[in-house]
């Protein structure tokens, strides 16, 4: 996973910056660190394809709303995800929108493991650089 994303200092909680040579790859990126956080995404076949849309007021905000998403389709129905792929990233009058498509399967403990349990992803220190490439910084409560 070297230059995708990496773990960042912090004393509490898991602070993350994720790589894209674009906005979508860097999402992309962020999406799988947040499961690396959690369990071991090499061993999560992608047996499973789901779409997923979400808004946000900024890009901030998108980012926001889309780890939530995947942290609560972990939380409520139980899967892992280890490959994602944004489509589109596109304005609209209230902001912005993403669709995706992401791949996965239900977790099992045994196989997967369990790194961090997940609480919430939050907007503190959460940052969205563009140089020669996007960086997108956020914050895991752990």
């Amino acid at each position: 996973m070297a230059g995708r994303f990496e773990f960042l200092e912090h004393t509490a909680d898991a602070y993350i910056a994720a790589y894209g040579k674009s906005l979508a790859e860097a999402f992309e990126n962020a999406a799988l660190a947040m499961f690396e956080t959690m369990a071991y995404t090499e061993r999560v076949k992608d047996l499973e394809e789901e779409s997923v849309e979400v808004e946000g007021d900024d890009e901030e905000a998108l980012l926001y709303s889309w780890l939530e998403e995947l942290l609560l389709k972990f939380e409520i129905e139980g899967k892992l995800y280890s490959r994602f792929k944004v489509d589109e990233i596109r304005t609209s009058p209230e902001g912005y929108v993403l669709e995706a498509r992401i791949w996965g399967e239900p977790y099992d403990r045994e196989r997967h493991g369990s790194k961090t349990d997940v609480k919430a992803v939050t907007y503190h220190r959460m940052e969205i650089l563009r140089n020669d490439m996007v960086t997108v910084k956020y914050i895991l409560d752990i």
